[in-house]
């Protein structure tokens, strides 16, 4: 017999159910339920490997398309490789888990979440946080935990703890936070331009709103957890560290010095180099140790500079932001492009406007929806001197990517006013810390080069925190050494006006609110500076869209003669498209979008689906065909589909013997629309038409 040990929190509205003891027993495994949504969290745990160069822990989060009740579609309906929603609530979990094993564990930890039920409403992706951390709790692990996540809507001003999907769709907020007893570890989410103020206040709130959450975790653990492993991590010899100390401080000073990255760099591999060199004699076969113990240096070095000296490595104070260059319409055949330097780090981005069919089709446990809106962040190896395979795009593209289309997703115009797809491309070229918030940036100007009406511009900076002996420094413009020896990485996208979105991981045990307030205020400091650097190049969307770009055009027609317009099997529609060159879409509602570059051809196209949408109308001239002659008349057809009779004693002024004297089948004729019938029957004059132009082309547009 097993037992079952269960447990529920309240958070906000919700109950959140914690049940282990019933399911997977041969892992520490916890099914964690709120509403109909069941999500089952599992941890792996094995033992400390000393001989591990770094702690590794993998976190996959997988949605069951059973769940909902679906059947995945692909030719092997079944589920493949995770796709980007689940690669980001991994990353969602990952990232607040990892800083709270001990320094030194290199257990082999792997956490596995399996959605095995989602009601619609209630999201898994933020249960992830909290399941992963209970499955720790209950483990043999050496986990600092317990963390709790959640999720914060604001409604009408009201905020609200895990907003369900409906609730989401009208928040100006959505900000998912990961939070301990004493304080927040993550942060990520999204907002409409609100002021840094209401940020601070939304994150009070949610602190708040997990606190039962971590009491529930903390009571499991007491009933059903596993004694703590024990293990000793490796500490670098008291007698190497003093002898590293002693032989290099000074040259990894004037080498932290160098402005240049990858000067910088050359030199403390030559230092670390000799110390291996000079020290091996000394501490005969650790090596490891020895360099253990110069990357202790330099982080100690770098962290007393800012703490102490309020400087940096490369020479700025807390608040500079390196020098900034961009430039617009870098690329010619684009329809959008920029170039975004800051210091060393540089990207290319390039936008692309589609029609409605290139939207990307999402297939998830909500059903299917389309994205007209794609950013993709590309991180070649060159951009930092690397060599490696070059692969699809890793978790960290997918997250940073994610983190700058949030920021502009926000700012971009509805769909129904501007119904362009959007695809932002972002080519890293060179990369020294956030690149990440040199896509936001290069991602507004390119953009507005390519004339699309962006509510305001956007800029994305990325702040750092160093925290020695009780003392706080926040960094502006981070570089990539200051965010790896640092304590935070706190990334801010937004307008003028507010936020738009954000992102924080803290390394240390929590972050006091003060240097929180303190963090944002600063970061809005930086971002209006960047936006003015930015407005150099360009300030405003151009007033126009590239020449190459395709212009949309739409126009309403009856949804009775829908298929008119498609004809049997397509045939219409397809004749239209191969006539024109244009891309037509219909509605189901009788919207039809047509887009092309040639504004020629455009027109072409609008004409074709008028005169095959047309109502004949009393009065207008027509440029007909005779389709067939009878005794008592002519049928002329004026439109496409549309006929209507020509009575014998309507061909002329004069007296007609026969038709065949006036017209054949297949002769074109000017004809009058003299009425049309309560029945439909249409009576046409060609007397009446003789010597006037035709007001409506019939046969030219005739496919």
């Amino acid at each position: 017999m097993y037992e079952v040990h269960r447990l529920s929190a309240k958070l906000g509205r919700h109950e959140i159910t914690i049940e282990t003891g019933k399911l997977a027993k041969q892992a520490n495994s916890v099914i964690v339920t709120t509403g109909e949504s069941v999500l089952m969290v599992n941890a792996v745990c094995g033992a400390h490997n000393p001989e591990k160069s770094f702690f590794p822990l993998v976190v996959d989060y997988i949605e069951k398309a059973y769940a909902g009740g679906r059947i995945p579609g692909g030719f092997l309906r079944r589920e493949g490789r995770l796709s980007d929603h689940e690669v980001l609530a991994s990353r969602l979990t990952d990232r607040p888990i990892r800083p709270l094993f001990p320094e030194g564990y290199k257990g082999e930890t792997q956490i596995t979440a399996t959605v095995l039920s989602h009601d619609g409403n209630n999201d898994t992706d933020i249960l992830c946080i909290t399941g992963a951390s209970a499955a720790l709790m209950i483990s043999e692990a050496p986990f600092f935990g317990p963390i709790a996540g959640v999720r914060v809507g604001r409604i009408d001003g009201e905020l609200i703890a895990n907003p369900s999907n409906d609730e989401l769709k009208r928040s100006d907020l959505a900000i998912v936070m990961a939070c301990s007893k004493e304080a927040i570890v993550m942060v990520e989410g999204e907002a409409n331009q609100l002021p840094e103020a209401e940020i601070v206040e939304a994150l009070d709130f949610g602190f708040a709103a997990v606190q039962p959450l971590l009491d529930l975790q903390i009571e499991l653990a007491r009933r059903a957890g596993k004694p703590k492993m024990e293990f000793e991590a490796i500490t670098v010899d008291k007698a190497i560290k003093a002898a590293v100390v002693k032989a290099a401080s000074d040259r990894t000073a004037e080498a932290l010095a160098i402005r240049e990255k990858h000067s910088r760099y050359g030199t403390l591999k030559v230092i670390a180099a000799d110390l291996v060199a000079t020290l091996g004699e000394k501490f005969p076969d650790r090596t490891g140790e020895i360099k253990d113990a110069f990357e202790e240096l330099k982080s100690d070095i770098m962290r007393r500079w800012v703490v102490n000296d309020r400087r940096r490595i490369d020479g700025r104070g807390l608040r500079d932001i390196r020098p900034i260059w961009t430039e617009v319409g870098v690329l010619p055949r684009v329809h959008g492009s920029s170039v975004f330097t800051r210091g060393e780090t540089q990207a290319l981005v390039a936008v692309t406007l589609g029609t409605e069919r290139d939207a990307q089709l999402i297939e998830g446990l909500n059903g299917r929806h389309d994205d007209t809106f794609m950013l993709h962040y590309n991180f070649p190896p060159f951009s930092v001197g690397e060599i490696k395979p070059l692969r699809g795009p890793g978790r960290r593209e997918v997250g940073h990517g994610f983190l700058a289309k949030r920021g502009i997703a926000k700012m971009l115009p509805k769909f129904e006013d501007f119904p362009y797809v959007v695809r932002i491309v972002s080519e890293v070229l060179e990369s020294n810390g956030s690149s990440s918030m040199a896509t936001a940036c290069g991602g507004s100007m390119a953009l507005m080069n390519a004339g699309v009406p962006l509510e305001a511009p956007v800029a994305g900076i990325a702040m750092g925190l160093i925290a020695e002996g009780g003392k706080f420094a926040v960094l502006s413009d981070i570089l990539g050494d200051e965010d790896h020896l640092g304590d935070m990485d706190f990334k801010v996208v937004g307008t003028s006006k507010g936020v738009t979105a954000l992102q924080m991981d803290i390394k240390i045990t929590g972050l006091p609110r003060e240097v929180m307030v303190s963090a944002l205020d600063q970061a809005r400091e930086g971002r209006l500076h960047i936006l003015g650097e930015m407005a150099k190049s360009i300030a405003a969307p151009a007033d126009d869209l590239s020449k190459y770009a395709p212009r949309i055009t739409t126009i309403k027609i009856s949804v009775d003669r829908i298929r008119d317009v498609i004809g049997s099997g397509g045939k219409t529609i397809r004749s239209i498209q191969e006539r024109t060159g244009c891309t037509v879409n219909v509605m189901d509602d009788g919207t039809v979008k047509i887009a092309s570059s040639d504004q020629g051809a455009a027109r072409e196209c609008v004409e074709i689906i008028e005169s095959l949408t047309a109502e004949p109308l009393v009065g207008e001239i027509y440029l007909g065909q005779v389709a067939k002659v009878m005794e008592f008349g002519a049928f002329v057809t004026i439109l496409p589909g549309v006929d209507g009779l020509c009575h014998i004693s309507e061909l002329t002024e004069e007296r007609v013997e026969r038709v065949e004297d006036i017209c054949r089948e297949g002769d074109e004729i000017v004809v009058k629309c003299l009425g049309v019938e309560r029945n439909g029957k249409i009576r046409l004059s060609r007397k009446d038409a003789l010597g006037k132009e035709p007001t409506v082309q019939g046969l030219k547009l005739k496919l």
